[in-house]
């Protein structure tokens, strides 16, 4: 089946070259009513961009998904995060579509899958099917959509994607058509001092602009007042017809004096740089406030390829005496765009507010490797785990160190180790690594325990300690009491929970036999369609079994009776 894979890359590499880039009319849409976006491609997510649009489905589950051309299924992946299910399908003309969130697969492909969760007993899985194994026609219904996985609410996530680079693309520009006349909205503008010794209007911090909206619709600035070289962002978003959605913007042109400075859009863009939009970003404002900051600037440690065009990487260089007209376009898909206008005077003033950045005893080389002596632990930062170079706050404490605080973006995972030998031997197995949120509650982290040294690996600063949790979790039926005759029931559902390093592993037995229990973490629910019936006996015995993170564990044993 490798060959039929290798012939079909072949025949995809010669469609595409001989081919519109995003041929339209091809793909027909994955749902049968009209698109209502709430969620936009490249739209700004935490440490990452938006891999398609999310398609609202009317605040239902179940709507049928249909293929968008002809294919075979290359991927299927269930997941309790992330896209929960989601289907990938390869076409002949070189590209992948992506369907997620979804509540399930049609009979043949639920079919496919289930047979492999029984035999691996778990119901996350992922599979691989060889090339035209499971082929799908256009037209044919192929799922239905749901709310799996890291989904907050009922769409169908779709994604079009290379099958060669494996590069997402946004899936509008192959003709899906979405009703919208609505301009992006402003709701800040920033101006940054970048270099040394650099102002605006007479601080060396960042600082907001005011703006008022004109006539035409335009916004227009007040007068900026800098010296050296500067920068500005703005703070917005986008809104389609027909939704109250605050999605992301398209595409983002500055001019200075009508010469192009910075040009970004989101047409596509590589996942081995999506966290790069930290760098995109204004990290440390959204650290402190949530809001994203979008510069119009690029910073040296930003290796992002979304740039259409770029001059002095999109800063501008104040001179004393010179007047300067910058302009930002902020526009949607559909080319409803707003116009800011911002003045700017070259003249240097007398700061007012000066950058005195704090200084602590511990200075981070963002491309060198760095460790630091906590007492009760240790953190190892890789080479390239920052963006810049910066000094670190850290506190130590009898059971708890604080590693500076989510001002500070990581690219990628540092090491935090424990010392937990003061602990009794018999207690460390219920002990685990939790980081403290702002909001004073405990998360439980991944944590690697080699004698009594504790290790988690993770990309969040912020406070850490060892916790102990000695409470099993716990199972209750949700649909059903003891010796219920069950008959005419379709499903079966039990709630399990566990209150603080949370669930690992469930499994459910009947009659001695493993069945599959779908698990929503966010509703703390696990179900069994009785579909998979196994046997078929009139007394049923179900065992169910849930073990939290550190290795806590409860049994639910109950009789069930059915026809």
């Amino acid at each position: 089946m490798r060959f039929y894979f290798f012939v079909a890359l072949f025949f995809a590499f010669s469609f595409l070259f001989s081919q519109d880039k995003y041929p339209k009319e091809t793909f027909r849409s994955p749902l049968d009513i009209p698109i209502v976006l709430a969620g936009t491609f490249g739209e700004l997510r935490s440490n990452h961009f938006h891999s398609g649009i999310d398609i609202k489905t009317q605040q239902r589950q179940g709507l049928p998904v249909y293929g968008i051309a002809d294919g075979t299924v290359t991927r299927i992946k269930v997941s309790l995060w992330g896209y929960g299910k989601a289907l990938y399908v390869a076409h002949p003309n070189g590209f992948t579509s992506v369907y997620a969130h979804l509540q399930k697969f049609s009979p043949e492909i639920e079919a496919y899958i289930k047979k492999l969760q029984y035999k691996k007993e778990s119901y996350e899985i992922e599979v691989f099917p060889d090339y035209g194994e499971l082929e799908i026609k256009k037209d044919e219904v192929i799922a239905y959509t749901g709310n799996t996985g890291g989904s907050s609410g009922p769409h169908l996530h779709f994604e079009i994607r290379s099958s060669i680079t494996e590069k997402p693309t946004n899936p509008l520009l192959y003709g899906y058509e979405v009703r919208d006349a609505t301009d992006p909205t402003l709701l800040g503008l920033f101006g940054y001092p970048l270099s040394e010794n650099a102002q605006v209007n007479q601080s060396a911090k960042k600082v907001q602009l005011n703006f008022t909206k004109q006539k035409d619709g335009s916004f227009l600035a007040d007068k900026v007042i800098a010296n050296g070289t500067i920068g500005f962002g703005f703070n917005g978003f986008d809104r389609q017809d027909m939704a109250a959605n605050k999605n992301g913007v398209y595409s983002v042109t500055q001019t200075v004096n009508g010469k192009v400075y910075s040009e970004y859009d989101f047409e596509t863009f590589s996942f081995g740089e999506t966290r790069y939009i930290n760098t995109l970003i204004d990290y440390a404002h959204f650290g402190k406030y949530r809001q994203r900051i979008q510069k119009c600037f690029k910073e040296p440690s930003n290796k992002l390829g979304i740039y259409k065009s770029l001059y002095l990487d999109g800063k501008i260089i104040v001179q004393e005496g010179l007047n300067y007209q910058v302009e930002l376009k902020i526009a949607d898909f559909e080319g409803n765009v707003i116009n800011v206008m911002i003045p700017v005077e070259g003249k240097k003033q007398p700061l007012k507010i000066k950058n005195e950045p704090k200084k602590t005893d511990n200075l981070v080389f963002s491309n060198k490797p760095n460790t630091f002596d906590l007492g009760v632990a240790k953190v190892y930062f890789p080479a390239s785990t920052f963006y810049e170079d910066f000094f670190i706050n850290l506190k130590k404490g009898s059971d708890t160190v604080t590693i500076h605080d989510n001002t500070i973006a990581a690219h990628r995972n540092f090491t935090i180790t424990f010392d937990a030998s003061k602990y009794p031997l018999n207690e460390q197995k219920q002990l685990f690594i939790g980081r403290i949120g702002d909001d004073g509650k405990l998360r439980h982290n991944k944590t690697y325990k080699r004698d009594s040294n504790f290790t988690t690996r993770t990309r969040t600063l912020g406070t850490y300690t060892i916790a102990k949790d000695t409470v099993a979790p716990t199972i209750k039926p949700k649909n059903f009491r003891a010796k219920e005759w069950l008959s005419n029931y379709r499903y079966l559902s039990l709630s399990i929970s566990d209150d603080l390093s949370g669930i690992k592993n469930y499994d459910a037995y009947l009659n001695g036999k493993w069945i599959l229990m779908e698990y929503e973490p966010k509703t703390n629910t696990i179900t069994y369609n009785f579909d998979d019936t196994i046997d078929d006996q009139t007394q049923c015995n179900l065992k169910v079994v849930v073990t939290d993170n550190v290795g806590n564990s409860t049994t639910f044993e109950e009789t069930f009776f059915r026809k």
